[in-house]
């Protein structure tokens, strides 16, 4: 007579742990959709706060943009224009520098063609420190 320790998984285990596997096999791509649907609508929420965000900012704009005084403002500012009676001045002669005319600091720059690839650029930086380049 066998003894009933000896015979190893029982008959119940083995139905347990295929039961188990069945389910496992049945439930795993419902599951990998409803992850999967969450992050969609995750990255759907994100995308909705950045487009309210820009909704919000486009309509303080239109709000300065109905304002006289601020449409004045930039009239002067941008196309330099002056309301009638006025006399609008251009001062001319006075030789800019780098730190005014938010260029490159390195004088070197202006030098470079801007045709050239960045490593292009970068070794006509290094190889031409001194002499002019012609583009």
């Amino acid at each position: 007579m066998k003894n009933k320790s000896s015979r190893g998984i029982s008959g119940r285990a083995f139905a347990f742990v295929t039961v188990l596997a069945l389910m496992a096999i049945t439930l795993a791509p419902p599951v990998q959709h409803y992850f999967a649907q969450r992050a969609q609508i995750n990255a759907l929420r994100t995308q909705l706060n950045d487009s309210e965000s820009a909704l919000e900012s486009a309509r303080r704009d239109l709000a300065l943009w109905n304002d006289p005084t601020y449409i004045a403002a930039q009239a002067r500012t941008r196309l330099h224009f002056v309301f009638p009676g006025e006399i609008q001045y251009e001062v001319t002669g006075i030789e800019e520098t780098s730190e005014t005319q938010g260029g490159p600091a390195a004088p070197i720059a202006d030098q470079i063609p801007l045709g050239l690839p960045w490593y292009g650029r970068l070794i006509s930086s290094i190889t031409s420190t001194n002499t002019q380049i012609n583009p």
